[in-house]
């Protein structure tokens, strides 16, 4: 769905992040990329605290996507165990923060532990409404579609799909358009991530590996964000309001 033009400001309602670099950042200092990614956790800590501080509505995170299956099987179990440990460490500080968490993604392929804290932790946090913090695990924006796809026709019938409608049906249905895609490690794609989510999304691409990354680099990509004019197809005129 098209934003409305009137409600876009400076501050974005909802971004998204690539977290990309946490290999690439444990090799170049001799370390295992387990390393790395724990390291890219504390990065993760900071980027929640800055975007909450900021007024930012939702946070959307891509942690494990469906393609990362394809890794060594020790690394996707030390992803695992990272993953767990980090529910359990993080939830009480997003309970005292008013941050909701929420997963996004193919979560019945994960772990049964897993997937009991990952339900867990929403319940926990269901009624929190400083930031909504979502973390898309085993997620690929064109399963996103399809799932999505498949929903409107088991519940709509015959009914003819709009846009607006058919984004009630994916997973990020709730939540505020897509704004702000973020993606850190120096490349220039969205990976299959909330393709789309991201149809009117602006687009940063931040050189720095992910665990580099602190409040500099993120303010960079609001400042980004905050100089460029978004039309939604239109002319970016006072008088053109209307959604494409």
């Amino acid at each position: 769905m098209v934003p409305d033009k009137a409600e876009t400001g400076r501050i974005p309602a909802h971004v998204a992040i690539i977290m990309d670099g946490n290999g690439r950042w444990a090799k170049a200092r001799g370390l295992s990329r387990s390393e790395g990614h724990r390291m890219g956790l504390k990065a993760t800590r900071r980027a929640v605290e800055f975007f909450a501080n900021r007024g930012v509505r939702a946070l959307t995170l891509f942690a494990f996507s469906s393609e990362n299956w394809q890794r060594p099987k020790a690394e996707v179990e030390a992803l695992f165990d990272l993953f767990v440990s980090a529910i359990e460490e993080e939830l009480p500080e997003l309970r005292e923060k008013g941050i909701r968490l929420r997963f996004i993604g193919a979560r019945e392929e994960f772990p049964e532990d897993l997937q009991a804290r990952m339900a867990e932790a929403e319940a926990q946090t269901g009624a929190n409404d400083t930031m909504t913090l979502v973390v898309a695990l085993g997620y690929g924006g064109r399963w996103d579609i399809l799932q999505a796809a498949l929903r409107w026709v088991r519940e709509s019938g015959d009914a003819v799909p709009d846009p607006a409608g058919f984004a009630d049906f994916l997973s990020t249905a709730g939540l505020p358009d897509l704004d702000l895609l973020i993606r850190t490690g120096g490349e220039q794609r969205i990976s299959n991530f909330l393709l789309w989510q991201a149809a009117y999304a602006e687009l940063c691409f931040l050189e720095a590996l992910w665990p580099d990354v602190g409040d500099p680099d993120l303010q960079d990509a609001l400042d980004t964000y905050s100089r460029r004019q978004r039309r939604f197809g239109g002319t970016g005129e006072p008088r053109d309001v209307a959604h494409a």
